[in-house]
């Protein structure tokens, strides 16, 4: 098998670490790291629902995501002081949104929201996978909060949810890119998957030429093979059974 930066075998994840209770005030607080990468998620218990769901007893999971001014090599302002979101903003927010939905029986939490708040500290590769993996867990963290005011009938989460990167690089397929693997990619994905297997969501594209079925069949096997250990690394930190 070949290796790359530290050694580390092109099917391995880099070293993966969450912290749970990161923060003093929030419901559920988790600090993500994926290597160098490192996402502060914090969930949020705000009473209240969308006016779509105003009156039908159910709740909501959504999500905000940004990047702090230095998390990259160079200092980016802070989009609120742009004064709008960039559309690579919305469409990640979104995503850890959907992910975050896709485990939850909404009906349980009665008309409360859980605001994910994904803030990037340090940037290197895969910000969006560590913010949905490290979200699932702040998210269970806020829903056992919830439990002390609301009476659920049922579980509301079944199973956990987690993300990870894939790519071609140089020809070959990549678990868990760094940035510089990522911005070399020829082919890159996020997959994410559900405790069961059952996948939530494939964004990929490729960003010089094309690439086979083969190729998108070996990148998914890939991805599972990561997710599945990353899972088995949140139900650790959670000591919890769902």
């Amino acid at each position: 098998m070949s290796t790359r930066f530290q050694n580390r075998p092109l099917d391995s994840l880099r070293p993966v670490k969450f912290t749970r209770f990161y923060t003093r005030y929030a419901e559920g607080s988790v600090l993500a790291e994926f290597g160098n990468t490192k996402v502060l998620c914090n969930a949020s218990i705000v009473p209240g629902v969308p006016k779509f769901l105003k009156g039908s007893g159910t709740g909501w999971v959504t999500a905000e995501y940004g990047m702090l001014p230095r998390a990259t090599h160079l200092r980016v302002d802070r989009e609120a002081v742009r004064g709008k979101q960039s559309g690579r903003t919305q469409e990640i927010q979104r995503l850890i949104g959907r992910s975050m939905r896709s485990i939850v029986n909404l009906k349980e939490l009665g008309e409360n929201t859980i605001m994910l708040d994904c803030d990037v500290i340090q940037a290197d590769g895969g910000t969006r996978v560590a913010s949905i993996s490290g979200s699932c867990i702040a998210l269970v963290d806020a829903i056992s909060y919830l439990a002390k005011t609301v009476s659920f009938t049922t579980k509301p989460i079944s199973q956990l949810v987690a993300a990870v990167s894939v790519g071609m690089v140089r020809g070959q397929p990549y678990l868990d890119l760094d940035y510089g693997e990522d911005s070399s990619a020829q082919v890159d994905f996020n997959v994410v998957m559900l405790e069961d297997g059952s996948l939530v969501e494939v964004q990929g594209t490729a960003e010089h030429g094309t690439y086979t079925q083969e190729q998108l069949n070996e990148l998914i096997t890939l991805a599972r093979g990561g997710l599945q250990q990353i899972i088995a690394l949140q139900r650790e930190v959670l000591e919890l059974d769902l």
